[in-house]
């Protein structure tokens, strides 16, 4: 994975430490989303053009965040 791409996933995961996952789904760069289908219960967020973050929240008496895999996205 690109050195950018890293440092950007760095950049949310300190964000989701810092303020939690629903803060950092406020901001507009990264397009977080909720998925469908086969990947139902998981969220994305966007990298770049070309690279996402698949991660998934697992709420017991904290909030724990899971990323799930780091791909390029294809179109």
């Amino acid at each position: 994975m690109p050195n950018h791409i890293q440092q950007k996933l760095r950049g949310w995961v300190e964000l989701v430490e810092e303020e939690g996952p629903e803060e950092a789904r406020k901001v507009k760069g990264f397009h977080d989303e909720p998925l469908k289908g086969k990947r139902w219960g998981q969220r994305s967020i966007r990298l770049n053009r070309a690279y996402r973050a698949i991660y998934v929240v697992i709420k017991e008496k904290i909030e724990f965040v899971s990323v799930e895999e780091v791909s390029k996205h294809e179109y």
